[in-house]
């Protein structure tokens, strides 16, 4: 029979799937109840200051002066959690926002970009870039100098893409709508390259409930599917020495060390690097379900919902040779 849990201060009660709990029981043994403590409780709303157009001091003082409380993200310069004097958690309607000094953006979403370095001048891709949080993120730290190509295949996405590029005044993006693996048919050759890949978003039910309903393991397995055609193409249109990046809010070790393992195994010039930040993180699965990785994978950065009190996450960098 399948459990009934409430998430924090909610009085609606939802169902988990017993398969469900077996399966992350399997993947978090004697963390389960952790991570589903962390789960069922709200997500610490959090903001990146957009210094295209404020500095991080201008738009601190300005949200202070309005009750609003600020408190440094330790992996992001730029970030920060926030929080009202009177509980209020109405950010979005704030004047600064709508004038695009900053970008509400959930902290463990934070890492992918920091991560990828991308410099001003580069060509760097985005290759499944909607709504906007890191795109704008990458152009912001490419000081919109440069060409950053964010694309995505569903053009009801790329409503919400642009304007969230024109909010935040970046004039060095170039939005396209196709699947990511025609990229592999141009002759562009890129300095940088992000994969978030789309997932099944094990990592963020703090935020989206609806992933206790629907989640299921041939889900999971079809998206892993797609992930392995997105990491291999990224690859493929990388310049020698540049770097990619893989990302996804999943916590399912096939959608993350799994597509890992098979990149580093199916290319020889694939070299994963460490990431070396401020936070706490679980350790990556070097086996699953009797499927051993490739040695590196230790070098992932794994994090649980508990870790850091963040959505669940996994970023990968990997440099060409």
């Amino acid at each position: 029979m399948a459990d009934m849990v409430k998430i924090a201060g909610s009085s609606q009660d939802f169902e988990i799937k017993p398969k469900f709990e077996k399966h992350f029981r399997e993947i978090f043994r004697d963390n389960y109840d952790e991570f589903m403590k962390f789960s069922l409780t709200y997500l610490r709303r959090s903001i990146r200051v957009n210094t295209v157009k404020a500095s991080i001091a201008k738009v601190k003082k300005s949200l202070e002066s309005k009750g609003w409380m600020l408190e440094q993200v330790p992996w992001c310069k730029e970030g920060f959690w926030i929080s009202h004097k009177t509980g209020r958690r109405d950010i979005g309607c704030t004047r600064e926002f709508l004038l695009g000094y900053f970008y509400v953006q959930e902290a463990a979403s934070l890492i992918p970009p920091v991560v990828l370095q991308p410099k001003p001048g580069e060509l760097v891709l985005d290759m499944c870039a909607a709504p906007g949080s890191k795109s704008t993120q990458i152009a912001q730290y490419m000081e919109n100098k440069g060409i950053l190509i964010a694309n995505d295949f569903k053009g009801d996405r790329l409503k919400s893409l642009g304007v969230n590029v024109q909010r935040m005044g970046l004039t060095n993006t170039i939005m396209t709508l196709m699947f990511g693996q025609w990229f592999a048919k141009s002759s562009l050759r890129f300095d940088k390259i992000l994969v978030d890949a789309p997932c099944s978003g094990t990592g963020t039910i703090r935020k989206s409930i609806k992933t206790l309903r629907i989640w299921n393991e041939t889900m999971v397995e079809r998206l892993a599917s797609t992930q392995k055609k997105l990491i291999e193409i990224g690859f493929s249109i990388l310049k020698p020495g540049a770097v990619m990046v893989y990302s996804t809010c999943s916590v399912e070790p096939i959608e993350n060390e799994g597509i890992v393992s098979h990149l580093l195994d199916t290319f020889d010039d694939a070299r994963l690097e460490d990431i070396e930040l401020p936070l706490k993180r679980t350790a990556a699965f070097t086996e699953y379900r009797g499927e051993k990785y490739h040695k590196d994978v230790s070098k992932c950065l794994r994090l649980s919902p508990q870790d850091n009190d963040t959505e669940g996450f996994f970023v990968a960098k990997l440099r060409k040779k």
